[in-house]
């Protein structure tokens, strides 16, 4: 199987030796996983994220639709609220180009500051699926990626990883187009979550966030031409021509759909919900130390929204905390 592994964007293996992945079964996997990505990216890199360590702050509002009241109760889609978002790049290299295969998929990060001063977040992919259904084979995928980088023997490791895995084969293999601006890209929420309205009704439902305006994406030739941080320079000289918006809305899940797993989507017919438009008016002053401080979670959640049981879902938080507490040292 000849595989072409350039999709993938944790392929990061030049001068990586195998042996330093070595499975550490005494560890939390979710504490193994954020030391693997660390070891892809060539790290540690003291003060960055461990995966999505590049990006860009902005802010916002968030105005709720009417049609939200319909799924949830949920006050950071009934009410404006005022909103900080982080967009970023894949990977742990810190100074990866962003049209770069492996600066895919891009993230998208949106915390909603409410009113009593509580917290609530929104984290989303451009991608809509994930490679792995549970953290253990998600490890086993960037495990894999490791211990093929200096493999002359085809096939390879990763080679026969995917192979036998074709939920990571399909997201690899999937064309992931560097968009002309964060302000172009759709974003998805991999997860599924529960969603209660004021009637006590409830439903299964997956985040997406569409750009207003359309995607748009660069050409391959602009794709090659493009400078190595050129949608972090673009969107600040966007932004200073006016705000841009992206309508949020929930993809409802049918009975008998698959809930707990986030390598499996559901088919374009499920019935949508807008729960209302995100503006992004302007790049935060203090971003760059922000982002730094700041750890958004998934299960940062709000009455009227509840997580889902799937294993990656749970698994996030965790993960994110051991990369959290180790950029704070």
């Amino acid at each position: 199987m000849n595989i072409a592994l350039k999709p993938l964007f944790l392929v990061l293996l030049a001068g990586l030796s195998s042996s330093a992945f070595a499975e550490e079964t005494t560890k939390p996997v979710t504490e193994q996983l954020v030391d693997t990505l660390t070891q892809l990216s060539g790290g540690p890199h003291a003060k960055f994220r461990a995966n999505h360590a590049k990006g860009i702050v902005a802010e916002g509002v968030f105005t709720p639709a009417a049609s939200a009241a319909e799924i949830t109760k949920a006050s950071i889609f009934t009410t404006s609220n005022p909103v900080t978002v982080r967009y970023s790049d894949a990977t742990g290299v810190p100074n990866i180009p962003d049209a770069d295969g492996n600066a895919f998929p891009k993230g998208i990060a949106i915390r909603f500051n409410l009113p009593d001063q509580s917290l609530a977040d929104l984290v989303c992919i451009s991608v809509n699926g994930f490679p792995s259904a549970t953290p253990e084979d998600f490890l086993g995928l960037l495990n894999a990626v490791a211990a093929s980088g200096k493999e002359t023997t085809k096939p390879t490791t990763i080679e026969k990883y995917l192979g036998s895995h074709p939920a990571a084969l399909k997201f690899v293999t999937t064309p992931k187009l560097p968009p002309e601006s964060f302000a172009t890209q759709a974003f998805f929420g991999v997860n599924a979550f529960k969603f209660t309205n004021a009637k006590g009704e409830t439903h299964y439902g997956r985040y997406r966030i569409e750009p207003m305006n359309g995607q748009k994406f660069l050409s391959p030739e602009a794709a090659k031409a493009a400078d190595a941080n050129y949608l972090m320079n673009e969107l600040p000289v966007r932004l200073k021509n006016g705000p841009y918006s992206y309508k949020i809305s929930v993809q409802i899940a049918d009975a008998g759909d698959t809930l707990n797993d986030a390598t499996v989507t559901w088919p374009d017919t499920r019935r949508v919900v807008e729960l209302g438009t995100l503006q992004i008016k302007n790049i935060k002053a203090d971003g760059a130390s922000y982002e730094r401080q700041v750890m958004f979670s998934p299960l940062n959640l709000v009455d009227g929204i509840e997580p889902s049981d799937d294993p990656i879902l749970l698994a996030r938080p965790g993960a994110y905390a051991v990369s959290f507490g180790r950029r704070l040292q």
